[in-house]
């Protein structure tokens, strides 16, 4: 796993209100992303996931709009999602297309929603949208489908910033 030193808070909440997070976390996004992230396969994303993970929502979409990479449109789309913005969120998981680490998330999610009893049912491929509707119905609901979508919004987190953070193969 690729993490900043700075320690991150162990889930994420479904939307920005939610969230809280620490005072200077939002320096990052002045550093140089090559920098904090040498031979990643694509440093900015990283960067861009990195933020938004510690709550620098702001910082994290300005470094995502200006990225022109399935990577860039996913980090932008996770950050429309958490707004929660369905619409953008829906045209910029358009722009991603297919993505490497769908496999491995639809796996995961499979997973936690076992875990969590939930009665969602899966496509055989990942599907974002459909992941956005499971979002929004469970922030309506909380309890254990919004814990599900948590655990499941993790996984996509910790895959697509492995994804951005590692060398390329």
């Amino acid at each position: 796993m690729y993490l900043l030193n700075n320690p991150a808070p162990e889930r994420v909440p479904l939307t920005k209100s939610q969230f809280q997070p620490a005072k200077d976390a939002c320096r990052l996004s002045s550093a140089n992303a090559a920098d904090l992230f040498p031979d990643a396969r694509n440093s900015k994303a990283a960067l861009a996931g990195a933020l938004l993970r510690l709550g620098c929502w702001t910082q994290s979409h300005e470094i995502a709009q200006d990225i022109d990479s399935p990577e860039g449109s996913y980090w932008h789309a996770i950050i429309h999602r958490l707004e929660p913005d369905p619409f953008n969120a829906q045209y910029w998981f358009r722009r991603v297309g297919r993505h490497a680490i769908f496999p491995d998330l639809h796996e995961r999610a499979a997973e936690i929603i076992r875990q969590h009893g939930q009665p969602w049912r899966l496509k055989t491929s990942w599907d974002p949208a459909l992941f956005i509707d499971w979002c929004e119905e469970a922030n309506r609901q909380s309890g254990k489908a919004e814990e599900a979508a948590i655990d499941i919004q993790m996984a996509e987190w910790q895959l697509l910033f492995d994804w951005c953070a590692a060398p390329p193969v």
